[in-house]
């Protein structure tokens, strides 16, 4: 008899511990509406958006500074106290960890939600298909003729697939859109289109300087009045739910 066998597959803590992670906040209530969450902040992404608050954590190739032990420790002292994970970046998406991360929380017994920029849409998928996900907070940048100037790169055919995806599962979302001086405009008409595609649940961000590059400039000379004109035409357009997140 061989005395060869095959060797033994990683197993789900092991495979989630393979996550790639930056940052751990143990206690947030703004990282999910409604919700009290530990948020994990993945390291890199693929998109250089210019107003990015986590411009620290976008290179792929540094090293997590938060092995996911934490995170076991946290969850193993806050059942009861806490409602869930999220996972966000970077973007949270990029790393393939990210599935056994989720089934291991859940197996935990916390809910899981995502910040997404849209860039991923087949592992988007592939997590709602498995039930990882029990909330989604979704990007849309701009107009899709617009995307290169806020993200640098290509990539709104994505997003808006990721759009579709969120919106044909059923399950709870936010899809947010962050404005900054210099931002493409036609603010209005991204949020009307975002309505007709089925959107009944949407917010207006403001960007802030707080962790953003240092060239980042959040103000400009009539910038919170625009914002704010902006805000009030599109409470205006009738979302079932509108939130406004001014700077």
């Amino acid at each position: 008899m061989s005395d060869f066998s095959l060797p033994s597959q990683p197993s789900l803590l092991g495979r989630a511990r393979q996550l790639n992670i930056a940052g751990l906040v143990p206690f947030s209530t703004v990282d999910w509406p409604g919700k009290i969450v530990a948020s994990v902040f993945c390291q890199g992404c693929p998109w250089r958006c210019v107003y990015c608050q986590n411009c620290e954590i976008l290179d792929f190739l540094v090293p997590g500074a938060v092995p996911f032990a934490e995170l076991e420790e946290l969850l193993g002292r806050r059942q009861g106290l806490l409602d869930g994970v999220v996972f966000s970046g970077g973007e949270a998406l990029a790393q393939a960890a990210i599935i056994p991360a989720a089934r291991w929380v859940k197996s935990q017994g916390f809910q899981v939600g995502l910040h997404a920029a849209g860039a991923y849409p087949t592992r988007l998928q592939e997590m709602l298909a498995a039930g990882l996900l029990d909330w989604v907070g979704l990007d849309i940048k701009a107009l899709p003729a617009d995307y290169r100037q806020v993200t640098g790169v290509a990539g709104a055919h994505k997003a808006f697939t990721c759009l579709d995806v969120v919106l044909s599962r059923g399950i709870d979302y936010e899809v947010r859109l962050t404005v900054y001086p210099g931002h493409p405009g036609k603010v209005v008409d991204l949020a009307r289109d975002l309505a007709a595609r089925g959107v009944k649940n949407f917010a207006l961000q403001q960007a802030r300087e707080l962790g953003a590059s240092p060239d980042f400039q959040a103000q400009a000379q009539g910038w919170d009045s625009q914002v704010k004109t902006w805000a009030k035409e599109i409470e205006d357009l009738g979302f079932e739910k509108f939130s406004f997140r001014p700077a």
